[in-house]
């Protein structure tokens, strides 16, 4: 009973309540506005925290179930579509790629890479900052869970370095000595991998789901091959933008490398499941990119992946039951997926893109698309969750954008990388946010200023120049 707050439950259904009793607008279905009531109930109730995801979304299900929204004076067929969601492919993608991700923990070859590439480049705080992020761009592909991967992975690495010189979170004094650079760098690292790749973070094939439901196909490949460009870039500078406005007192690291050594050394020989492991990660980066080509849909490559790593007993199926990130990210997100696909079914985003398109439609697309993008981005100041971001605002952004003439695959793919990189802007702007946040290296300040700065830097490289490669591959 301690995950609910009751104050905060209180206000959200008052909030539903309202928006379900508000006269239904012209041109709406009455079941349409009232599973938005539900729907926009739901989003408050994670922004609030009034009770965890999965509990929310719960309670969703049971509201859409019982209301008779979607099929209205059929019980039986109203809780089948509410739980519709939980066959969906998408759905399953993501869910056994965090069951792939185990094998990386499990085995210890995510640590391994990154120790690698810290005995490569952590001469430098600079290069220990490329290394780190070097480590993360190879992981992000197979783990989609950018959490597990910044916070299980990448920050136990980058904090034990920090330590390594002298930089404690318990002494205040010592932060920006290397702790606070390393901080900051690695989570806006984990940021842009989490753009790059479909499998980058969960929140991506929500907005590859939500795209499909207004007749726009985003593959694996095409999602990768329009962020390739941007964000090879954004890689290459963050750090050391962030090394040149949040400068470390530290400049050589050699002991970084010497430590990485004895890692390496205590870790022992490349293991027989280490081996597997690696395996399984390059016949699913494989097929993802040649999934087309084969006629492999993604889903079923993770399957693929997922019954390897089962047969080879680098993952046993108690691994997998106890993965409690992943079940608990298929249920929230079919809940929320179930509910934004029927209210594009059921008319009310085709409704709402017209009305904007009403109100702006004299308006060129050239002109509507940075508005939009600037909108969804800069509001991710309002959200405490990726998630719940792109649950309320991807659609029907995507919807308006479209009805106003914005190329579909362009508005699409931009707004898909926003849900990676806007969470710069905040200490809780993403999943691993909390995490690294959580060290007391940054202070809330300097995350929010540099977090504005970079955001500009990341508008500029992504719809920049990243729109420059978007012509030049015919996105526009």
């Amino acid at each position: 009973m301690q995950e609910i707050n009751y104050k905060m439950m209180l206000v959200t259904l008052v909030f539903g309540v309202i928006i379900w009793f508000i006269p239904v607008p012209e041109g709406v279905k009455p079941e349409a506005w009232h599973l938005l009531a539900i729907f926009l109930g739901t989003i408050l109730g994670i922004i609030l925290k009034a009770a965890s995801m999965g509990t929310m979304s719960m309670i969703a299900i049971a509201t859409v179930a019982l209301s008779g929204v979607l099929a209205p004076g059929d019980p039986g067929k109203s809780i089948s579509l509410a739980l519709s969601s939980f066959g969906d492919k998408v759905i399953w993608l993501i869910g056994i790629s965090f069951f792939i991700a185990r094998g990386f923990i499990k085995t210890g070859l995510g640590s391994r890479i990154a120790y690698l590439f810290i005995r490569v480049f952590g001469r430098s705080s600079l290069g220990l900052g490329y290394g780190l992020g070097l480590a993360d761009l190879v992981l992000a592909p197979a783990i989609p869970s950018n959490t597990a991967r910044g916070g299980g992975i990448i920050y136990p690495i980058m904090k034990s370095m920090a330590l390594n010189f002298d930089s404690v979170p318990e002494k205040p004094e010592t932060h920006r000595r290397l702790g606070a650079y390393l901080t900051l760098n690695s989570y806006n690292i984990n940021l842009i991998t989490s753009a790059m790749f479909l499998t980058g973070t969960a929140s991506n094939p929500m907005c590859q789901k939500f795209a499909a439901d207004l007749g726009i196909h985003i593959t694996w490949m095409s999602w990768m091959w329009a962020a390739i460009v941007p964000g090879i870039i954004s890689l290459i500078a963050v750090p050391y933008i962030i090394y040149k406005i949040y400068p470390p007192e530290i400049k050589s690291t050699n002991g970084a490398t010497k430590m990485a050594t004895e890692k390496l050394k205590e870790m022992g020989g490349v293991t027989r499941n280490e081996w597997l492991m690696l395996t399984a990660f390059f016949v699913l980066l494989f097929l993802w990119i040649t999934g087309d080509l084969f006629k492999i849909d993604a889903t079923t490559t993770a399957f693929i992946g997922l019954v390897f790593l089962l047969l080879s007993q680098v993952l046993t199926w108690e691994d997998v039951k106890s993965e409690k990130g992943a079940w608990d990210t298929i249920v929230w997100f079919s809940a929320l997926v179930m509910m934004g696909s029927a209210l594009n079914q059921l008319g009310l985003i085709p409704w709402f893109s017209n009305l904007v398109k009403a109100k702006i439609g004299g308006m060129s697309w050239t002109m509507a698309f940075p508005i939009i993008i600037l909108v969804y981005y800069y509001s991710h100041y309002l959200f405490a969750s990726a998630t719940a971001h792109v649950a309320s605002m991807y659609a029907a952004l995507l919807g308006v954008g479209v009805t106003i003439g914005i190329p579909p695959m362009l508005l699409a793919l931009s707004l898909g990388y926003c849900g990676g990189i806007f969470g710069t802007l905040t200490h809780y702007g993403h999943g691993p946010a909390p995490v690294f946040f959580g060290s007391t290296f940054v202070d809330v300040k300097d995350w929010w200023s540099r977090g504005f700065i970079l955001s500009i830097v990341f508008l500029i490289i992504w719809m920049g120049l990243g729109g420059l490669w978007w012509k030049v591959i015919g996105l526009y």
